[in-house]
Order: structure tokens, then sequence, then C-alpha cells
């Protein structure tokens, strides 16, 4: 408990995190590359991001453009912004908040891409419209998204890549649409840059096969 609220203290004090309790928490929406980044680079976000490993990997490998991590979980952010101060990554910023409120902090058509990566696969069925990639879910990223930009999805759970795909199916706005069962296998793979989150290396040392797809939405 004690390390839980010293990491809550930190990020607190941290630029990279914006969290409930900054002034730029209610003011983001709409401004991040003015206001935050400082510059006119494409916005890449992570949903779920967890630890922030898949944001940090991208910030990385690609300074020209913007990555925000999205958690609810502050103690996980901490690790991920802690990464970024020490690699001095001024191209990644991590937002507290559900993911359910992400309309509240991106303005329509702000974002360039979308990742979701391993995220709860919430496998009862009262829970369905809790799943990150239902339908619901899917109808706002939609909105955030410029035309063209990408949505990616990376899972090692089948059932919930395979819910999802159902959820696809009934959809008809979907562009240059491709998916994967085993990623590591595929033609796709390059798309993900060989990052690979702590969860990812776990159920690949288990031999799950990580399921991947990517689309974008017609206007």
């Amino acid at each position: 408990m004690k390390s839980k609220l010293k990491r809550f203290e930190i990020i607190a004090g941290r630029e990279n995190v914006i969290e409930p309790g900054k002034e730029i928490y209610q003011e983001i929406k709409g401004k991040w590359n003015r206001d935050y980044f400082k510059n006119s680079n494409p916005i890449t976000i992570e949903l779920a991001c967890g630890r922030g490993e898949y944001s940090v990997g991208m910030a990385r490998a690609m300074a020209n453009r913007n990555f925000v991590g999205v958690d609810k979980k502050g103690d996980r952010l901490w690790k991920g912004s802690t990464w970024a101060v020490e690699d001095q990554l001024a191209n990644v910023a991590f937002l507290r908040t559900d993911i359910l409120f992400i309309e509240s902090f991106f303005e329509y058509g702000e974002v360039d891409e979308i990742w979701l990566t391993f995220p709860d696969p919430r496998p009862r069925i009262r829970d369905i419209k809790r799943r990150l990639s239902s339908s619901r879910y899917m109808d706002m990223y939609k909105k955030l998204l410029r035309p063209g930009g990408y949505f990616r999805f990376k899972t090692d759970n089948t059932d919930l890549f395979n819910f999802t795909m159902e959820e696809l199916a009934y959809r008809n706005d979907l562009v240059d649409f491709a998916s994967t069962h085993d990623l590591y296998e595929s033609d796709l793979r390059p798309e993900c840059f060989d990052i690979r989150t702590k969860y990812e290396e776990m159920f690949a040392m288990k031999g799950e096969r990580i399921k991947y797809m990517r689309f974008s939405f017609s206007p």
C-alpha cells in the first residue's frame, strides 16, 4: 500500500501524466498538440495501456509522432511515465481515465491511430457491453479517428478476438481490413514493430498465439 501511495505522489508531480486534479485534465480536449506536445505531429493513443510498454516503445521508435497511453490505474501509469522520464521522451504522455469517457479528452478527428492492446476480455455475458472492442466503443473510436486513421487490436484471447470479429461483421463502414490468428507467423507482423508488452511475453511463453487486426473506418 505504501508503495502504491508513493507512486500516486510521484505521478501527481509529473507533467507527462494527465490525471484528475490537474488543470490540464479539464482543458486538454482538442489541444493535445498545441498545449502539451507543442507540435503538429500525428497522435496515436493506446487504450488500456497498463504499464505503457507499447506507448513508450512506439515513442522510442518514432520521434516524429506523438503518443498517449490511456489507463484508469495510476500505479500502472507510474511505470510508463518513469520509462519516459528516464529516456527523456517528450513525445509520449499518459492519460488517467476510464476508456468509457475517452470522448471527453479527444476532439473528433484529433487522433491519427488507436491501439487496443491486450484488454481485459471480460468473459461474463453480463459484461459484453464493457468489452473495449464492443460496438458502442467502436462507435466512439470512429469519431476520434481522423478519416483514414487506423484502429489496431492485439490480444491473446481467442474468445475476445472472435467476439470482435462477430461485432465487426455487422458494420458496413470498415476499410482496409486485415487480421490474423497468429501474428508472429503473419505478413502483418511488421505493423506491430515487434514491441511486446509484459502480458504478451507471458502469453507467448505459454504457447498462446497472438491475434491481431487492423482497419480504418469509412466516412
